[in-house]
């Protein structure tokens, strides 16, 4: 799985699942199109990890297979940039996925659509989609939270009804109207703490000497030395910061340029197109010697000794010269 928030996203308004899902494709691309639609929402899609878990097909068919499919129209990567409501700024490259195959013209505005999305700011659920409800609004009045402590009041009305009433339940602790008014915080606390009126009441009266001389000075205390303990307060989850999608733009699934500076066709630039339809064509018509395959190009890497040693760097460039095209030039990072 990719981290929360990225891999594999659906486009959504897809079409049920039919045997001819993939018909146009090639066997190849076709089986790895279903092996693709069959993982699990938010997984990982670099061609790297997909050789990996693939039983039959290691990166570079993998990678070349993703580059068929994306010119099938099925799947795309969108550059989309995030605005959180805390001024941070952030790109981020989503990798989307349709069973049903869809045209350039479908994928530019399904683009274009992601711009003013309202998403999590922390990402953890990904981009919004018109099936997400949206996110409470911040200015609203917050709902109370029935978790949290009360706090006391002073002059809470059963603080001072539970002391008054203690005479009731022993005469020796007949405390005056100002004892009550001066002790109410401290049974109000009581209340807040969980505690009954009974509580108070047995906590004040429980042991009492034959005389009382200070009720009022006596029941103060007893409620500050038998004051109950505070509740456990219940860890809050923090709310997702709210945030929008102030720009969306295709990007190219090799080389990770955007529209912003090249042009998106089938998913790839124009740089990156020409070399795949080389190297693609070369293939074909057998003009490439498989020769030496490193194991990291394997599906299941397997330890053993050779004698040969590929510079894939320069075998590209051999490529590239053979296809009549110009020499790639490293793009910054």
């Amino acid at each position: 799985m990719a981290n929360p928030g990225y891999g594999k996203r659906l486009a959504g308004d897809e079409d049920p699942h039919a045997d001819p899902d993939f018909a146009h494709l090639s066997p190849r691309e076709a089986e790895i199109a279903v092996f693709v639609d069959h993982l699990e929402d938010g997984h990982a899609m670099g061609h790297k990890v997909l050789a990996a878990h693939h039983p039959r097909y290691g990166q570079q068919a993998m990678r070349t297979s993703l580059n068929r499919l994306a010119g099938a129209g099925h799947l795309r990567w969108i550059r989309e940039h995030i605005t959180v409501e805390d001024n941070t700024m952030r790109w981020v490259t989503r990798t989307y996925w349709s069973r049903t195959r869809r045209s350039e013209a479908w994928w530019e505005e399904f683009a274009r659509e992601r711009d003013g999305r309202i998403v999590p700011g922390d990402l953890r659920s990904g981009l919004a989609r018109t099936d997400e409800p949206e996110l409470p609004d911040p200015e609203a009045e917050p709902e109370a939270d029935p978790q949290a402590d009360p706090q006391p009041d002073p002059d809470s009305a059963t603080s001072y009804l539970t002391l008054a009433g203690i005479r009731e339940a022993d005469p020796r602790m007949s405390l005056s109207e100002a004892d009550c008014r001066s002790l109410a915080s401290l049974a109000g606390e009581w209340l807040a703490r969980g505690a009954t009126p009974g509580d108070i009441t047995r906590a004040v009266t429980e042991g009492l000497p034959a005389t009382v001389n200070n009720p009022g000075g006596l029941a103060r205390n007893r409620l500050e030395n038998k004051m109950p303990p505070k509740k456990a307060r219940i860890r809050q989850k923090a709310a997702p910061r709210r945030a929008r999608v102030t720009r969306a733009v295709m990007a190219c699934m090799d080389c990770d340029a955007d529209e912003r500076t090249t042009e998106i066709k089938g998913g790839l630039c124009p740089d990156c197109r020409a070399e795949f339809e080389a190297a693609v064509a070369a293939e074909e018509a057998g003009q490439l010697d498989a020769g030496y395959v490193p194991d990291t190009f394997l599906a299941a890497p397997e330890v053993h000794a050779v004698d040969t040693w590929v510079d894939v760097p320069r075998r590209a460039a051999e490529v590239r010269e053979a296809a009549g095209l110009r020499p790639r030039v490293e793009r910054a990072l």
